[in-house]
């Protein structure tokens, strides 16, 4: 399954992810710190989504009430609920 997922709230804006039974295979993230978000698709990459989800859900960036991370678990529910 691909889900293309658009961002809310945050610098990245469109989050491309290939999950394959209950395991994510890759995540590509349009723009956003370049660093931060290849380190982060990196580290999804070959977890499980529902732990990926519980690892990323609910952290905040500065002021803002989500984060890239965040929203990178917004968009694996999709996944969980498909």
């Amino acid at each position: 399954m691909t889900i293309d997922y658009r961002t809310k709230g945050v610098c990245s804006t469109r989050m491309v992810i290939d999950v394959e039974g209950d395991t994510v295979q890759s995540v590509k993230i349009f723009n956003g710190c370049d660093g931060n978000l290849q380190g982060i698709s990196r580290l999804v990459e070959g977890m499980k989504v529902t732990d990926a989800i519980s690892k990323l859900e609910g952290i905040r960036c500065g002021g803002k009430a989500t984060s890239c991370p965040d929203q990178l678990a917004q968009a694996l529910k999709q996944a969980v609920n498909a």
